[in-house]
């Protein structure tokens, strides 16, 4: 893409159709060399332009070798020239020199093949030659010798070859014998059989799902066949068309990677060895495979597959995001497990519709029934509401209030605390039980699709981290004193609330903001706390968050884990932990904790004997809930896509800013790759955890916000091609990896799962009102049908203001103008306690009694309904498909068939060779001397 142009452009890029009569590949980059002069006199360089442009066309028509007479002419005089044109003969000389190099290149620079145009580049390593490079250049040499000796063939590109003229290139071909060895060795799957199981009829009115399918070339990039673990013995039992092209690019790099893991890098030193390590210590400053050409186009070479051309056009792009996505051609490209986590990604975001749509339901009934909310027009009422003095919200600061001042929080309560809110609790605990469940029956149909169903756990076990045979020294930290930071964070916040709220209250006291416009109404001491606690909360959460990361990964680092598998299980595992805490600390205070330890007027609580513990508004404290839930999640995911998709956009335009202009014949598809992110080992973790982190959000917590799903749909409809985008444009290309389920993340999955009927049956019960109206309702309301009239003045007990301690009284200062004005003696707060002048004052009264024992009631009967319901679901779909099982029994059944017909038939032809007399039969010696190569496998160990 056009950008355009530095200031210091050379003299090809400022008339490059002049120079070369418009042939894109003789341009060359700003800074290839340094002494590169800019031109002082634009008409007598126009005037050399014009007179020089024919001979270069004569120049590369003959012999690359050879430069025309005039070219060799200034060459060789070149203070004449000097004289005459200050200076322009360096430019020329220098163009001749790269076209003169281009014209050499016979293979186009954007192909991934060797010069020659036949071997296949698998790899690439780069590095760069320091001063005090001895010790990083004696590692290379020991270590390529390695790869040689390991049967890879190697070709390096001098760094003036390369773009910044400093850089060198290591291309790596893998040949057939090795990929043969590996394979066996790896135990891959490979086709024998061309698949004739039918597929199932088409789906009844499929064809309303045309809009959103992609072309049949991009779903099913190859045909299907029946698959069998690849032995080296038996190369005619499977189907060999085409050696360079029977193994895919993403195994073939696979297989590279396996081999630079694993190779030794010093003579005296056995332990060492790795590309790790060698990239830990700068002896190299990358390794990568390539991309098969530039997202935006097609490659040039007919070779290429131009797959990632394929991905961009048909699945980055955000619009297709209503499109399905190309499963198969991402696994074929990138490998097994970034397919199956792609996968995950779209199924949970389709799942995400359903309960989208019930909780945008649920939401425009708490509109629709706004009117029938009778408890908030008994606050708002100014003969209700408004003569209801409430006790102060804090100590000497905090003055009485009136009811109908939380007018405004009331009427919003209600939109998520209705009738409404217990089916979507429920409807939730079912609803991701059925999400794991047919998630389970997607990912058995993936893995039978993939060559995954046998994918054998052992060979997994022996393929060793090369970092396991270097034993930890290290002393391991205690993981206990890990979470003191998290709880600190978390008491800090909450002090925050209890100091800065009597300060808010003092401020307001005699409401300012209602003169705002609009908002003005909406703001109070409790809500500004609120908002205020949240910013700060969801500000510690993100930097907390880089700290957790590396204690993780430093923990896990420390228990030096013996496989990869064990490795990222542990730290799955330890990270969403902290995260856990990190991020639902704040949530769980509210629900569970704020309001419900805070004592009565006479008898206050307090946090460390210093902050009196906050309450609740007389509209409850599922309000503040759903504020603390929205900011953090929506926070979280803002900053997760700028995250995510500008940050490694800006640092790609600024390492390509001097050559994202150049042509392809100089610019390599080694070098453009080398310019692009790195995706990381554990960047797929990250994802995972992003993704986890939300589900939790909207399950966990989802009775205070039905809409949360409908957020979380929004974005992951965005995240889907965000991650697409991010793969196939911004980061170099990943090694393959295979992976047969999305690991860890399932327990987890269901653990939270678990886990939220529990939370929601709480939120219900103690955060929202919903319990002590359905008493008040039935039990306690004196008409003849139930109704919710006279529920405030119900909920609200009595104090007699002359029973204040004195640290509790307010400062007169503090009171408004009205109390002073009209006698009162008593206020009320939020409790169900006996009155004063009663038997038992400010004892909890009856009704208290009642309500904890309906809450109670109520967790038992919801959490016996979900779970119930939750394992009969589990019990009634079968984790795999009945024509899953049906294949793969007539594959394992064909595997054999076809091994023991293969065995007869070579036995026969053996027997047919050898003849009667087979004591006698010498076997001849074969000319070729075999090919002995170096295995670096733990699996052979």
């Amino acid at each position: 893409m056009y950008r355009g142009k530095s200031s210091d452009e050379t003299l090809i890029e400022m008339n490059r159709t002049a120079w070369s009569g418009g042939e894109e590949n003789n341009g060359f980059h700003a800074n290839s060399d340094k002494e590169t002069l800019q031109l002082e006199n634009a008409e007598s360089m126009l005037s050399v332009v014009s007179e020089c442009s024919s001979a270069v066309s004569v120049c590369s028509s003959h012999s690359s070798v050879n430069v025309c007479e005039q070219c060799e002419r200034e060459n060789t005089e070149p203070q004449q020239h000097l004289t005459s044109f200050k200076g322009i003969w360096r430019k020329r000389a220098l163009f001749l020199k790269y076209r003169s190099r281009v014209d050499k290149q016979q293979q186009s620079k954007d192909s991934v093949y060797f010069r020659d145009g036949v071997r296949r580049i698998d790899f690439v390593l780069s590095y760069i030659d320091d001063k005090d490079g001895e010790k990083k250049q004696d590692r290379r040499k020991v270590f390529e010798a390695n790869l040689v000796a390991a049967g890879l063939e190697l070709e390096t590109e001098d760094k003036s070859e390369s773009e910044d003229g400093k850089t060198y290139f290591l291309k790596i071909h893998v040949p057939w014998e090795v990929l043969a060895t590996y394979a066996d060795v790896l135990k891959i799957k490979v086709p024998f059989k061309t698949n004739d199981i039918p597929d199932k009829k088409d789906v009844p009115m499929s064809w309303l799902c045309t809009p959103y399918r992609l072309p049949e070339h991009v779903m099913q990039p190859e045909p299907d066949y029946f698959t069998a673990t690849f032995d080296k013995s038996k190369i005619d039992f499977f189907l060999i068309e085409d050696k360079e092209t029977f193994f895919p690019p993403s195994t073939r790099n696979r297989i590279v990677y396996y081999i630079l893991s694993r190779c030794q890098y010093s003579k005296e030193d056995k332990d060492k060895k790795g590309i790790k390590r060698l990239l830990n210590n700068g002896t190299y400053i990358a390794a990568f495979p390539l991309h098969d050409s530039r997202y935006w186009t097609r490659s040039r070479d007919a070779n290429c597959d131009s797959e990632r051309y394929a991905l961009y056009k048909y699945w980055a792009r955000f619009s297709r995001f209503y499109k399905e996505q190309p499963l198969n051609l991402i696994r074929k490209y990138y490998g097994e497990k970034i397919g199956i986590y792609f996968a995950w990604l779209g199924f949970y975001t389709e799942m995400l519709s359903y309960a989208a749509v019930v909780g945008l339901l649920c939401f425009i009934y708490g509109v629709a029934s706004f009117d029938e909310n009778i408890w908030s027009k008994e606050i708002c009422n100014e003969t209700i509401g408004g003569q209801i003095v409430m006790c102060p919200l804090c100590d000497k600061k905090c003055g009485y209030w009136k009811l109908n001042t939380t007018c405004s929080s009331s009427w919003q309560s209600y939109l998520f605390d209705n009738t409404a809110t217990v089916f979507f609790a429920i409807f939730m605990g079912i609803w991701v039980t059925l999400f794991l469940e047919f998630w389970k029956r997607r990912q058995a149909r993936l893995e039978y699709e993939w060559d995954l169903v046998d994918m054998e756990e052992e060979q997994q076990q022996l393929q060793l981290r090369p970092e396991y045979e270097i034993k930890c020294t290290h002393r391991r930290r205690n993981r206990v004193t890990q979470m003191c930071l998290i709880i600190a964070s978390i008491i800090g916040v909450i002090a925050y609330r209890l100091a800065v709220f009597a300060a808010f209250a003092s401020i307001m006291k005699d409401s300012p903001t209602n003169k705002l416009d609009v908002v003005g109404s909406l703001i109070t001491p409790q809500f500004a706390t609120s908002v205020t606690a949240s910013c700060i909360n969801f500000v510690i959460i993100m930097v907390l968050n880089f700290l957790y990361e590396r204690v993780a990964i430093k923990i896990t680092d420390m228990e030096v884990p013996k496989t990869h598998v064990e490795y990222e299980n542990k730290l799955t595992v330890k990270m969403f932990l902290f995260q856990f805490v990190n991020y639902y600390s704040s949530c769980f205070y509210v629900a569970f904790f704020k309001g419900k330890f805070v004592g009565y007027p006479g008898d206050y609580a307090y946090m460390f004997g210093k902050w009196r513990n906050e309450e609740c508004e007389p509209g409850g404290c599922l309000i503040e809930l759903t504020t603390q839930l929205v900011i953090v999640m929506v926070g979280k995911q803002v900053w997760g896509n700028i995250q995510e998709a500008l940050v490694p956009w800006l640092c790609n335009w600024w390492v390509s800013r001097n050559a994202r202009n150049h042509p392809e014949s100089l610019y390599s598809r080694w070098e453009q790759d080398h310019d692009l992110q790195t995706f990381g080992q554990l960047g797929l973790f990250y994802e995972y955890l992003e993704m986890v982190i939300q589900f939790g959000f909207i399950t966990l917590f989802v009775a205070s916000f039905p809409l949360a799903p409908l957020l979380a749909l929004m974005n992951n409809i965005l995240e889907v091609r965000v991650d697409a985008w991010k793969f196939t444009t911004q980061f170099r290309r990943p090694v393959a990896a295979k992976a047969h389920s999305i690991g860890a993340w399932d327990e987890i999955l269901n653990m939270i799962a678990v886990f939220s009927v529990v939370t929601n049956a709480f939120i219900v019960s103690f955060t929202s009102d919903m319990i002590p109206r359905l008493v008040y309702k039935y039990a306690y309301y004196q008409g003849a049908e139930g109704s919710m009239e006279g529920y405030i003045n119900s909920s609200l007990a009595v104090f007699n203001i002359t029973d204040f301690k004195p640290e509790n009284r307010p400062d007169d200062s503090e009171n408004p103008d009205w109390f002073f004005s009209s006698n009162i003696t008593t206020c009320r707060y939020r409790d169900y306690r006996n009155p004063p002048g009663h038997e038992k004052p400010y004892i909890h009264s009856m009704q208290f009694w009642h309500i904890l024992a309906a809450k109670l009631a109520f967790i038992i009967i919801m959490e016996h309904v979900v779970f119930v319901v939750k394992f009969f679901v589990a019990w009634l779909i079968p984790d795999v498909p009945s024509d899953v099982k049906a294949r793969i029994k007539r594959e394992r059944y064909l595997i054999q068939e076809y091994l023991h017909n293969y065995e007869l038939e070579k036995l026969k032809i053996q027997l047919s060779q050898n003849g009667p007399n087979i004591e006698q039969c010498t076997c001849p010696t074969t000319a070729a001397t075999p090919v002995k190569l170096e295995v670096l496998s733990d699996c052979l160990t």
